[in-house]
């Protein structure tokens, strides 16, 4: 089953620009994003209604959303690098993009063409979907799979910084790094109602618990409960996110760094609140360290690797893999400007 999202990627773009205050409104909705509108503008300092309006307009536009998913403990997590013949690239790139369980999708310049997030219930079945569905494409020539192991921080914990410190301090204040370890054998399957409400939340994370309700045939009050149950438990993530290119970072760099292992869990807690970090994790093979960050420009590699090595003297980039285009992220196609087009529910695979 797959979700439409407002808009259409064939309609006119009528505004593909990023204004101050709709930065700084993504950054409220990053500390809190099912937080009421009389909230959200308070802390920008402008009227509820503006602020809705606003954000209206984003999301119509395209240009950013708010997505809801299952937390890292819920299941077990690779990256996989993809090597494809080069007349096969868009072919393997679409078709990994419709499988739900890919939840993110990297064209990339580098080594290798494809960067995938990959999720499933436990490790024989995250082989069996990587070594048949995705090692059986047409054109595709290789695979190498990363186990993800701990998680230091991930995209729902970026912040994109365009508050002013009076207005941030009116809203949650930005969560520590949420470590955490990946599972490798899912015990506690989500409920029927729970994976509902996951599905409707991960289309649209502020939907109100009447509209939740009606979307899974549940009564209001049962969908504020189970989903306060969920926020509670640790057992939901919520993310705004945005069509980062258009909003001035147009690179994103994927960096395998080595790091002794006296030293990995301090180094990836702090890399992980470097406000160039989108995500950093612990992962297997010779590179302990996978790290992904968005730039200004290619002109900020360097500047960025610099301060790497003035806070991290025991780390050493092993690789950098600059990103073409995002084709999904978290469940969402994205166009080639960053755009949410569509979102494919995420689903495991079966064994």
């Amino acid at each position: 089953m797959q979700e439409s999202v407002v808009g259409s990627p064939d309609a006119p773009d009528s505004d593909t620009r990023f204004s101050e205050l709709d930065l700084a409104l993504v950054d409220a909705l990053q500390a809190a994003p099912r937080a009421p509108w009389t909230r959200i503008g308070r802390a920008l300092g402008v009227d509820a209604t503006t602020a809705a309006r606003r954000w209206e307009r984003l999301r119509a536009n395209r240009l950013a959303w708010i997505t809801a998913y299952d937390a890292p403990k819920s299941a077990t997590v690779a990256y996989v690098e993809v090597r494809c013949r080069p007349s096969s690239l868009e072919a393997v790139s679409a078709a990994l993009a419709e499988l739900p369980w890919v939840f993110s999708v990297d064209e990339t310049a580098g080594d290798f063409d494809l960067f995938l997030s990959v999720a499933a219930a436990d490790l024989p079945t995250l082989g069996q979907a990587v070594h048949r569905t995705i090692g059986g494409l047409p054109g595709l020539r290789s695979t190498r799979t990363r186990l993800g192991i701990t998680l230091y921080g991930e995209g729902g914990d970026w912040r994109i910084r365009a508050m002013e410190p009076a207005g941030r301090a009116t809203l949650p204040a930005p969560r520590a790094a949420r470590q955490a370890t990946y599972s490798t054998d899912m015990r506690d399957q989500p409920s029927p109602e729970d994976r509902a409400l996951l599905t409707a939340l991960g289309a649209n994370g502020r939907l109100g618990y009447t509209e939740l309700g009606a979307a899974t045939g549940m009564s209001e009050h049962t969908a504020r409960r189970r989903v306060q149950r969920l926020i509670h438990h640790g057992d939901v993530n919520f993310r705004c996110d945005i069509a980062h290119p258009l909003a001035g970072l147009s690179t994103m760099v994927i960096y395998r760094v080595a790091v002794p292992h006296a030293h990995l869990e301090h180094t990836g807690n702090a890399l992980a609140r470097m406000e160039q970090v989108r995500m950093c994790v612990s992962v297997s093979g010779p590179h302990n360290l996978l790290v992904i960050v968005w730039l200004h420009g290619l002109n900020a590699i360097g500047p960025f690797e610099m301060l790497l090595a003035e806070r991290f003297p025991v780390l050493e980039v092993k690789d950098r893999t600059v990103a073409l285009h995002s084709p999904k992220r978290m469940g969402w196609l994205l166009d080639t400007q960053g755009r949410a087009t569509r979102r494919i529910p995420l689903d495991l695979p079966r064994p």
